[in-house]
């Protein structure tokens, strides 16, 4: 299995009120969770051969809220920021997040895609370098959230590195009415040089400024528990990724089928300050299913 850092570098291989849905969580607690939402990485292998088809039939999946990242199109799946965000409002969707770059990245030598070909890409701005074109993008697609993915977190001097990234985007971010998060892989949560760069990014930066997007999956693979980061930090995690795994945790399954308690994690959702939560199933060979499934089985948590 291969998380999407991993997938990069080793082959690339509407107001907030109309998003939202009421139902009674266990306990008899009255709350509202989003509306389902899904990260377009799910659809890797095919949005980029047509685009506007496969966003009719994420429509047709019950997604409302689409969170977008990279594309070997460039821009925006080959459209710039307004004319995608249009696409998707055609469709009763709103475009939500997006996932950028945080430092430079540089296509490996002799990286490939996953029909075995050479792997090329447009340059992809980052926010070290473009948070100016960036947050253009950003406000005339009118998303409200940014995500930073990718940073460098391998020595002390990367985590270092990075989070002087976030803390000077993040500010800027927030001046342009968007709010900056911060993704997590797996290693966030790895001891480096005796720091672990999840930790310092959470304590070392404004709480205001810099939110969190929990991929709840990848926090567990880790050896974390997402409950007590939400009580740790709480209102900090207004995004999630949500996914399933199998019982080794190698293998990425649609939420349901794997061994992962996903609903008690939705009763904490208050805590965490969720606004969105986005379906994720790493460039799935069946992408469609796959969210159809996720969907129905977290619609199931309403009863």
């Amino acid at each position: 299995m291969q998380n999407r850092r991993q997938f990069i570098i080793t082959g690339l291989t509407g107001s907030l009120a109309l998003a939202m849905t009421g139902f009674r969580l266990p306990g008899g607690t009255a709350n509202t969770l989003p509306a389902p939402g899904v990260q377009l990485f799910t659809f890797f292998n095919v949005i980029d051969n047509n685009v506007a088809g496969t966003m009719h039939k994420v429509a047709e999946t019950g997604v409302k809220n689409i969170e977008s990242a990279f594309s070997k199109k460039g821009d925006y799946y080959g459209m710039p920021a307004k004319e995608f965000t249009g696409l998707l409002k055609s469709l009763r969707m709103s475009w939500r997040s997006h996932h950028v770059f945080g430092a430079p990245f540089k296509m490996p030598a002799g990286a490939k895609d996953a029909d075995g070909k050479p792997m090329t890409i447009p340059p992809m701005k980052n926010l070290k370098d473009n948070l100016n074109e960036i947050l253009e993008d950003a406000s005339a697609g009118g998303l409200q959230y940014l995500v930073a993915a990718h940073l460098p977190i391998g020595t002390k001097d990367e985590i270092k590195f990075s989070l002087d990234i976030l803390n000077q985007s993040a500010p800027a971010c927030k001046k342009a009415g968007i709010q900056l998060v911060y993704h997590n892989e797996p290693a966030d949560f790895k001891i480096v040089d005796g720091q672990i760069p999840y930790e310092v990014f959470l304590t070392q930066t404004d709480p205001d400024a810099l939110k969190f997007e929990l991929d709840i999956a990848w926090a567990i693979k880790a050896g974390q528990d997402p409950l007590q980061l939400f009580s740790r930090y709480p209102g900090r995690f207004p995004l999630w990724h949500i996914k399933d795994l199998s019982k080794d945790y190698t293998t990425v399954l649609p939420v349901g089928d794997g061994v992962l308690d996903n609903r008690k994690y939705f009763e904490s959702a208050q805590k965490a300050g969720l606004q969105y939560y986005f379906i994720e199933h790493e460039a799935a060979a069946e992408p469609f299913p796959s969210i159809g499934k996720s969907i129905r089985t977290i619609n199931s948590y309403k009863s």
